[in-house]
């Protein structure tokens, strides 16, 4: 029995560790060859119809164990997304240096030039060929690299929609064009910037002066936060800044919490279903992130409702739930209730009885659907829908004139 277990242990890790590869391109840009290694989700290869957003580390050597840590850390607790994550090899040599080179006007020159375009017009293309991706791309630096990645800023339609930027070493002028650019961008954006107390003089300078020129700028159209982490190294700010950088730029993904229903969505007067809808809603427009609203979340409002007696709201719901979860009890069964808490009875019955050709989901089964009507086939109709109605018009001006 433990030698059993003892090979599917090694058959499960052998697999885990099978999802990262290192890949190569020939690349015509930089007029050599250049490795990177892939890091694809577990399920990759289960999940063939789901797509994923593409993380972009430079310096990946040394970032991608900590990176690819949080991310799974993140999604195990379904607080993250899964990611595809290509960490592009520079640390041999003069490599990462070349890769970041500029001129004296601050703008890409020489290999830097030729590495910018390696990755916009090689690296991305190759990728999204290859691999299963979602129109949400990050990049990441450290340093040297972390000032690099802000020329994609420079861009009028950047070809990254989140920054991360770790004790950046920023080329001339770039303080300043960076917020100009930010200002401009239509796009939405998510950009992240961190420094450690420790760190030297420039770079913390740096970072601190283009922090006071974001927060100059007026009507926000992108996300932004920097963090100066106390005690840390130019090094030990990296391991602290991650998971805040990530848990930043998805803001949102996470399911509803209870603090979030406490705080936002009971005390709403009203669009208990709107607000799960619009939770979804700019997922896909902003992160483009296209996922299947969770159960709990559906849970959650329907809590909302309940609490705050909205009843009619459980017919939307209902709606909203037929839409993601077709043929399936979830939508029969807000209906349903919505009759139930209203007192119209014969019609709950009604609905719970559809049960009958449905799709079980979680525990919203045919019996228990079934055991509902049951219990309510004795009780006489007492609709309380007029109660209920929002008064129209002509009635609050008569009520008024009373």
């Amino acid at each position: 029995m433990k030698i059993k277990l003892f090979l599917l242990f090694i058959l499960i890790t052998s697999f885990a560790f099978s999802q990262k590869t290192v890949e190569t391109i020939q690349s015509k840009k930089l007029g050599e060859e250049r490795s990177f290694t892939v890091s694809l989700p577990v399920n990759y290869e289960f999940d063939t119809d789901k797509k994923y957003p593409i993380l972009v580390l430079l310096d990946g050597e040394y970032l991608l164990s900590p990176f690819e840590g949080i991310v799974k850390y993140g999604n195990y607790w379904d607080d993250l997304p899964e990611m595809i994550i290509v960490a592009v090899n520079q640390n041999y040599g003069e490599t990462r240096f070349n890769d970041s080179e500029f001129d004296s006007n601050g703008l890409p020159s020489g290999k830097g030039a030729s590495f910018f375009e390696f990755i916009g017009f090689e690296l991305l293309p190759y990728l999204e060929s290859k691999f299963r991706t979602q129109p949400f791309r990050i990049i990441a630096g450290h340093d040297t690299t972390a000032g690099f990645l802000n020329f994609y800023l420079y861009k009028d339609n950047p070809i990254f929609n989140g920054y991360i930027s770790l004790a950046p070493e920023m080329a001339p002028e770039m303080e300043k064009r960076i917020s100009e650019r930010l200002a401009i961008i239509k796009k939405p954006l998510f950009y992240y910037q961190a420094t450690g107390e420790g760190d030297i003089k420039e770079i913390n300078d740096g970072a601190k002066a283009l922090d006071n020129n974001i927060n100059a700028l007026q009507n926000k159209t992108f996300k932004y936060r920097f963090d100066e982490f106390k005690g840390a190294s130019h090094y030990s700010l990296v391991a602290q800044a991650i998971p805040q950088a990530l848990y930043f730029i998805f803001d949102g993904y996470q399911p509803i919490s209870m603090v979030e229903f406490q705080e936002k969505i009971v005390t709403l007067d009203k669009g208990y279903t709107q607000y799960l809808i619009d939770k979804y809603t700019n997922l896909e427009q902003n992160l483009g992130l296209k996922i299947q609203p969770r159960l709990t979340d559906f849970k959650a409002i329907e809590a909302a409702i309940l609490k705050n007696k909205a009843y009619l709201e459980l017919q939307d719901l209902g709606k909203y739930a037929d839409k993601q979860y077709p043929k399936t009890t979830l939508g029969t069964f807000h209906q349903a209730l919505y009759y139930e808490k209203v007192g119209e009875y014969k019609k709950a019955i009604k609905e719970y009885r559809k049960a009958y050709t449905l799709t079980d989901i979680r525990e919203l089964t045919k019996s228990y659907m079934l055991d509902r009507a049951e219990s309510l086939k004795d009780k006489k109709d007492e609709s309380t829908v007029e109660e209920l109605a929002e008064p129209t018009s002509e009635e609050g001006e008569k009520k008024d004139g009373e």
